[in-house]
């Protein structure tokens, strides 16, 4: 997995963190400073890239968190079958399927071009391009 590590407290709300196994991204985020000598804690509001699947998280704020890297990279879509597209890389040529996301349903068609993530070894259909 590609991933750096960071303080939790050093993150902001748009960023992406890797909770118990998945690449999320930052919804919201609260901070509260607590006695004279206690640490600050973060409340993490995150949702899963893959499943959307929100994920509520306390930490210290000096606690150490994944963060993901993450390749973005533009393929041709080839052809369409349900809910899935056929498409090829446009730098290596290699075909594989991505799936279509449901804000995407209808737009993409065979031709277009769509930027795409590669996320922990998962490959994200991410938007239209053009």
């Amino acid at each position: 997995m590609e991933s750096k590590q960071a303080e939790i407290a050093s993150l902001k709300i748009g960023n992406y963190v890797v909770f118990d196994g998945k690449v999320c991204v930052i919804k919201d985020m609260q901070t509260s400073k607590t006695g004279k000598h206690g640490h600050a804690k973060c409340r993490v509001e995150a949702v899963s890239v893959l499943d959307d699947q929100k994920i509520i998280k306390v930490m210290p704020g000096r606690e150490k968190v994944d963060v993901p890297l993450i390749e973005k990279k533009t393929a041709q879509v080839l052809s369409i079958s349900n809910d899935t597209a056929s498409v090829m890389d446009m730098e290596t040529y290699e075909t594989f399927e991505l799936k279509i996301p449901d804000e995407l349903k209808g737009q993409v068609k065979e031709g277009s071009q769509v930027l795409y993530w590669i996320v922990m070894n998962e490959k994200v259909m991410k938007q239209l391009k053009g």
